[in-house]
C-alpha cells in the first residue's frame, strides 16, 4: 500500500508512462519492445520474450554453454543483417540480454552501429538516420546521473516520420 501511495505521485499514478502514435497507445517508455525488422533499431535481447508480467533476467553466467550458445546466436544474426561491422564493434547490449529483460533504451554507440543497415533498408542517406539518433540521445539526470541513452521505441517513431 505505500509503494502504491508513493506511485500515485508519479507520472500516470504508477500506471506506467504510455507513447501514442495517432492517439494510439503502442507501447510504454520504460519497457522494451522486440523489434526485428531491418528498417527498425533493434532493443536489447530479453530473457522473458519482453514479457513486462515475466521481468527477470537468466541467470545465466559467462560460462554457461547455453548462455554462449545464445550469444552466439545473436552475433550471427546481427552479422547477417549487419554484414560490413566486425565482431569486437558489436555493442555487448546488442547480443546479451538484460538484468530485467526488458530494458527500453540503448547506448548511442548501439544505436549508431545499426545506422547503415536501417538507411540502407529505408534508402535514407545514413547521415540522416544518424542525426536521428543524435536528436533523440537523452543526457545523465542533472548532466551527471547515469549513462547517455536512447529510448527504442521512441526512436522507431521518429524513424517512421522520416518516410
Amino acid at each position: 500500500m505505500i509503494i502504491l501511495g508513493i506511485a500515485q505521485f508519479g507520472p500516470n499514478k504508477g500506471n506506467g508512462e504510455t507513447i501514442s502514435v495517432n492517439n494510439r497507445v503502442i507501447g510504454y517508455k520504460l519497457e522494451g519492445q522486440n523489434f526485428n525488422n531491418d528498417k527498425y533499431f533493434w532493443s536489447r535481447p530479453s530473457a522473458v520474450g519482453y514479457n513486462a508480467a515475466g521481468s527477470g533476467g537468466s541467470n545465466k553466467g559467462p560460462s554457461n554453454p547455453d548462455y554462449l550458445k545464445d550469444v552466439q546466436s545473436r552475433i550471427d544474426t546481427f552479422f547477417i543483417h549487419n554484414p560490413n561491422i566486425r565482431k569486437e564493434d558489436i555493442p555487448s547490449e546488442l547480443v546479451t540480454s538484460s538484468g530485467s529483460g526488458l530494458d527500453p533504451d540503448l547506448s548511442p554507440g548501439a544505436a549508431y552501429i545499426q545506422v547503415a543497415r536501417i538507411a540502407k533498408a529505408r534508402n535514407l542517406d545514413q547521415s540522416r538516420v544518424k542525426s536521428l539518433v543524435d536528436a533523440n540521445i537523452e543526457k545523465p539526470l542533472f548532466g551527471l546521473l547515469g549513462p547517455q541513452k536512447v529510448n527504442v521505441l521512441k526512436l522507431n517513431i521518429e524513424l517512421d516520420k522520416l518516410n
